[in-house]
């Protein structure tokens, strides 16, 4: 029980891992200014910002959370919507199903599969208590358009490692990230194998998939 609440607790504090944060009145207040974002040009700076962003978001609701979830969960969906790939995530979630689908059907996936991923990690967010957060391999980069970032989690005695694939964009060379892996759990994976048993379970009918994710 003890595990599968640490394990809870680290995915709340960073999936999902992950823009301007001008949601509501309220949330206007938490609008960062960064001045440039040259921090997307190298993924280590993308992954120290985005834990900088979430950190400030975690510490502005937490007083008067749960009567704030819906403010909350919407700061979430905005930071998250600019460093996260969601489109590319939920593609290999579907696997071969993506290409057999209503181009409708598959941005209703889209949308319920983020809003689970938000709401889900967004309540174990709350669990985090200023743990100390580093990353372990910064580096100078090749010319390369993919590599991981590895982060860990310190708290007191125990470590809790990450890692985050991260791919750079052609059109605009910032990176962003595709998949995370928590304490050796691989995310995309995990979520692939939910959505195969979901289609398996419901006769390959995607609308039932949908109703049935959150």
């Amino acid at each position: 029980m003890e595990n599968k609440y640490l394990k809870q607790r680290v995915i709340g504090i960073h999936f999902f891992i992950l823009s301007v944060l001008l949601i509501g009145n309220s949330s206007q207040l938490l609008a960062i200014n960064i001045g440039s974002d040259n921090f997307r040009q190298n993924p280590f700076d993308t992954v120290e910002e985005m834990t900088n962003q979430l950190l400030i978001i975690i510490d502005f609701h937490r007083s008067n959370y749960p009567e704030n979830e819906e403010d909350y969960f919407l700061s979430l969906n905005n930071l998250l919507g600019d460093f996260v790939e969601f489109n590319f995530v939920a593609k290999r979630v579907m696997g071969s199903s993506y290409g057999k689908v209503d181009p409708e059907l598959r941005k209703s996936f889209l949308d319920v599969f983020r809003r689970g991923l938000i709401e889900s990690y967004g309540r174990g967010l709350m669990a985090y208590s200023n743990e100390k957060i580093v990353i372990l391999n910064r580096q100078n980069l090749s010319d390369t358009g993919r590599v991981i970032v590895k982060q860990e989690i310190q708290d007191g005695n125990s470590s809790y490692p990450l890692q985050y694939m991260m791919v750079r964009k052609r059109s605009d060379k910032t990176w962003t990230i595709v998949n995370v892996s928590l304490n050796g759990i691989d995310l995309t994976k995990t979520f692939a194998s939910q959505f195969r048993n979901s289609i398996t379970r419901h006769s390959g009918n995607l609308s039932k998939v949908i109703d049935s994710w959150l």
